[in-house]
């Protein structure tokens, strides 16, 4: 079997208009008698970066699992690439909080597991080379053979992500995957992970509740309301690439306006309580 290794090609679509490659049509879900969602709609563009921003427990996550085919929906419609959920589990990836590496494999070795458990038509040498192409690609080739424990937090997590690209998905789903880390270590991943993403082409769509962070690294944000949560705004962020939330500027006036609206939301939901 010959087949290429290499996944970090450029965007085939650049210049091109994108197509649709998620689409949330009037979904709706409960858990028990609690409203969750009611009428969710939206869609993102084929190789879109997406920010997923709301407040704590309107739900963000939950998004991510529906997008999974992890849990049902009571009404509406979920298209992934064209597909229902239960179709498209392999044109995804998941990056979470939590790197979740299996503390007896090497990076090496974690990076192969998610190739190995897809079962892709592959032998032993073609997963390999695979792993170690995108250990390279997020600066690991010289860690391959390290443990978990032997490496840094921000490391660990770029196990997690080549282990993600190594499944060659279309979409990569992400969890507050930088949350845990400290600031430094945040910013620098941050800036690694866009330019992975203008490398590979993949469609990302990241989870957050840090309004800074998705303003730095978003094409669009998707602002969410509290629950039963919707839509509030879809924010089209045009701003060149690396931005910087300097006072004054369009991205710190952006800042202020959402600020606003997550303090709007904590005091409804107070006097909800």
């Amino acid at each position: 079997m010959t087949r290429s290794t290499t996944i970090a090609t450029p965007m085939a679509f650049a210049g091109a208009p994108a197509e649709e490659i998620i689409r949330f049509d009037r979904v709706s879900v409960r858990f028990g008698d609690q409203s969750i969602f009611e009428d969710l709609s939206f869609s993102i563009r084929s190789g879109e970066f997406v920010c997923i921003l709301g407040p704590s427990g309107c739900g963000k996550s939950t998004i991510l699992r529906l997008i999974g085919d992890l849990l049902p929906v009571a009404a509406g419609t979920i298209e992934i690439a064209g597909a229902p959920p239960h179709e498209s589990w392999d044109k995804l990836a998941y990056v979470f909080q939590s790197p979740r590496l299996v503390p007896w494999r090497t990076a090496f070795g974690n990076v192969m597991l998610g190739v190995e458990l897809r079962r892709l038509p592959l032998d032993h040498a073609e997963i390999g080379s695979l792993a170690r192409t995108n250990l390279e690609f997020v600066g690991l080739a010289r860690d391959a053979g390290k443990y978990p424990r032997m490496l840094s937090g921000g490391e660990r997590q770029r196990v997690a992500i080549a282990r993600a690209l190594t499944v060659n998905p279309l979409i990569i789903l992400m969890d507050e995957p930088f949350s845990a880390l400290d600031v430094n270590t945040r910013q620098r991943l941050r800036t690694e992970l866009l330019s992975i993403w203008r490398t590979t082409g993949k469609t990302i769509v990241f989870v957050t509740h840090d309004i800074d962070e998705a303003l730095i690294l978003a094409d669009r944000i998707l602002l969410l309301s509290a629950k039963p949560t919707r839509i509030l705004e879809a924010i089209e962020i045009g701003e060149p690439r690396p931005r910087r939330l300097e006072s004054g500027s369009a991205l710190s006036q952006r800042r202020d306006r959402l600020v606003a609206s997550f303090e709007a939301m904590e005091t409804q939901r107070e006097v909800r309580s």
